[in-house]
């Protein structure tokens, strides 16, 4: 243990270093999730992109003649496209959720960790305070004992 873990303020820099790792971790899962949101967002654009472009060649050939059987294998394969997106809409939904909470424990746990720094500081003041205080009794005691020789001695002797 280090000094700083074993003085008066011991327990309070171990849980500040426990709330600093905490704090880390949360970070870390903030852009994990981050990173999985921004994933499922470019996962859904693609197949909006796609289900765009199948519409639009489609579109082009609206004049051609086609089979029924080609038509209803489109719409049905758009159909399918389109619930997929739908799926892909909730999975991004979701991430978005998971985004929001991972940034709540990290506000959370950063507020804990200001709290516990701004505590230690306190204590760190208050202790400070209390050691001014113990010197200046030490002193004013010195000078007390000194004022008591000089005043005890006799004329014309020092102490």
């Amino acid at each position: 243990m280090s000094a700083a873990t074993t003085g008066p303020l011991g327990a309070l820099a171990i849980a500040v270093e426990v709330a600093e790792r905490q704090r880390d971790g949360l970070r870390r899962q903030l852009q994990d999730a981050r990173s999985g949101a921004q994933a499922a967002g470019a996962q859904l654009e693609q197949l909006q992109g796609y289900a765009g472009e199948t519409q639009n060649r489609w579109g082009v050939q609206a004049n051609a003649q086609r089979k029924p059987e080609v038509l209803f294998h489109h719409r049905h394969f758009m159909d399918r496209l389109h619930h997929a997106m739908g799926l892909q809409d909730s999975v991004v939904a979701d991430h978005g959720r998971r985004v929001a909470a991972a940034q709540q424990a990290l506000l959370a746990a950063e507020l804990r960790l200001a709290s516990l720094t701004k505590l230690i500081g306190k204590r760190r003041s208050e202790l400070e305070q209390q050691q001014a205080r113990r010197e200046q009794k030490q002193t004013d005691e010195r000078a007390a004992l000194q004022y008591r020789a000089v005043q005890n001695a006799p004329l014309g002797q020092a102490p």
